[in-house]
């Protein structure tokens, strides 16, 4: 998928990508945000940074002496994090729609960013390996470097009925996001998905020290929560092409496959690593 299609497809998604916030992406930016240890006063780097789930608890943890840029190329999103930002009092974080993958830091950052955060965010990056490994350049020796990423077997089982339903509507639909129905074999995630081999990944992106924990998420799958968690996630891509009435039909064919099979929560694990660059 190109940067421009990305971007696009991920600012379609911003109401519905915040109203999912509270049970998936916040208690994993939080999550984040505690294993970096962050101090006052620190600089941090948060690549696809969406609403800010963790820039906003990074720009409080370091504090008013602190910085945070928040990058993403989803500006809808972003204008979303700058609203919550205004509310939460936090002048030191910038939301920035920018390219992550060309990003420099800027002169304020003199020796390079304390701290480098990316939640659900890597495996949308071209070319992910080399991406990476540049934005850890971007991070001063001895600073730190963290991510989240969808543990194995997460949205497994919601994400099988819901490509299920799809065919039915769309059967020649393709999608790229990390559980998606076609070309997950090919995925990147698959290389990341579990504490060993995201371990080993961050060691080869320039890491040392690394620590991996497991955050157990299951969450409860309501319809408002289901069809939300559809549409502001890459899920979305799958309903192109699709008018309204034909997205009811997928929503309520959806609903009725997972009570049928007794899918009364959504797994959404999540491995939480971080590491320490090395000179």
């Amino acid at each position: 998928m190109s940067t421009s299609r990305m971007a696009r497809t991920f600012d379609s998604t911003s109401r519905e990508f915040d109203l999912a916030a509270p049970l998936v992406w916040g208690p994993a930016g939080q999550s984040l945000v505690f294993a970096l240890k962050l101090a006052a006063g620190e600089s941090v780097l948060d690549v696809c940074a969406g609403t800010g789930a963790s820039a906003l608890p990074a720009a409080a943890a370091v504090g008013p002496d602190g910085l945070v840029h928040a990058v993403d190329l989803a500006d809808d999103l972003l204008e979303l994090g700058r609203v919550k930002a205004t509310a939460l009092a936090l002048r030191n974080v910038d939301f920035v729609c920018a390219d992550a993958t060309t990003w420099e830091a800027p002169s304020t950052v003199r020796s390079g960013y304390d701290a480098l955060a990316s939640s659900y965010g890597i495996f949308f990056l071209p070319d992910m390996d080399a991406s990476f490994a540049r934005l850890v350049r971007l991070v001063r020796p001895g600073g730190r470097v963290g991510v989240t990423v969808w543990r194995k077997g997460a949205f497994e089982e919601f994400s099988r009925a819901y490509y299920e339903v799809i065919a039915r509507h769309s059967p020649d639909t393709e999608h790229t996001g990390p559980r998606s129905r076609t070309g997950y074999a090919d995925n990147p995630i698959r290389r990341i998905e579990t504490s060993d081999l995201l371990a080993a990944w961050l060691e080869a992106q320039g890491c040392g020290s690394v620590e991996v924990t497991e955050l157990s998420n299951h969450v409860p799958a309501t319809a408002d929560f289901v069809w939300n968690f559809v549409l502001g996630s890459g899920m979305r891509g799958a309903l192109a092409g699709l008018d309204d009435a034909e997205r009811g039909v997928v929503r309520d064919e959806l609903l009725e496959l997972l009570t049928a099979r007794g899918v009364d929560s959504i797994d959404a694990t999540t491995l939480v690593a971080t590491g320490v660059r090395v000179s």
